[in-house]
């Protein structure tokens, strides 16, 4: 697989409109602009003024697509808040970091009740940027959750698409999506934005994305 979008700027904190819910503490953002000096990673494309949006992060194929995603994110000072399995808040010390990081606990058992408080988490009119994994593991899954759709559908907001690609080293935000209701019609529209996008482990790539890429 190739990168296909080399041409792309380089996306700052200063590019981001006044609606983009921003995250507070000037400490954590330049921390993470210290340690990007020396990744090589970059954040690109563009992020739509906007106040609300589900954010869909792919592919997901490794724990270090977190490990390099958060420091690209507190740099840029977006605030992303992200939904996980509330396995992860056993361990006292590991549950503060999370919250820190913007990890909300979900309880995956119930999923009809996560999905109507993910909307109704919208309906507060707050600003609020949701992200969710529609591949759901990192484990070669052969089909996408579709949690991520009908949340951005009930709730009335956009879809944007984020791309971790290794071999470019960036962090692609893809212009937003609005789901029309015809799911079978949308999820190829959407999964067909990740075309050309490198994992960190190919053969853990969802079926969906590897048939873009064969």
């Amino acid at each position: 697989m190739t990168a296909a979008f080399d041409s792309l700027p380089a996306l700052r904190a200063q590019d981001l409109g006044d609606n983009v819910p921003k995250r507070q503490g000037e400490f954590a953002r330049q921390f993470a602009k210290f340690a990007l000096k020396f990744s090589r990673w970059r954040v690109v494309g563009s992020v739509p003024n906007i106040t609300q949006a589900v954010v869909i992060g792919a592919p997901h194929t490794s724990n270090m697509d977190g490990v390099v995603a958060l420091p690209l994110l507190l740099a840029l000072g977006i605030d992303i808040r992200i939904l996980g399995k509330k396995q992860l808040f056993a361990v006292p010390i590991l549950a503060q970091l999370l919250r820190w990081a913007g990890v909300v606990p979900i309880d995956r058992s119930k999923k009809g009740s996560v999905l109507q408080a993910s909307i109704e988490r919208f309906h507060t009119g707050k600003p609020l940027f949701l992200g969710l994994s529609p591949e759901g593991t990192r484990h070669a899954p052969q089909t996408w959750r579709t949690g991520f759709y009908y949340l951005a559908l009930g709730a009335g907001v956009p879809i944007i698409p984020v791309a971790l690609d290794y071999q470019a080293r960036e962090l692609r935000f893809m212009p937003p999506f609005y789901p029309t209701g015809d799911i079978e019609a949308d999820m190829p529209k959407i999964q067909a934005l990740y075309h050309g996008v490198t994992p960190k482990h190919l053969h853990r790539l969802s079926a969906p994305l590897k048939r873009l890429n064969s």
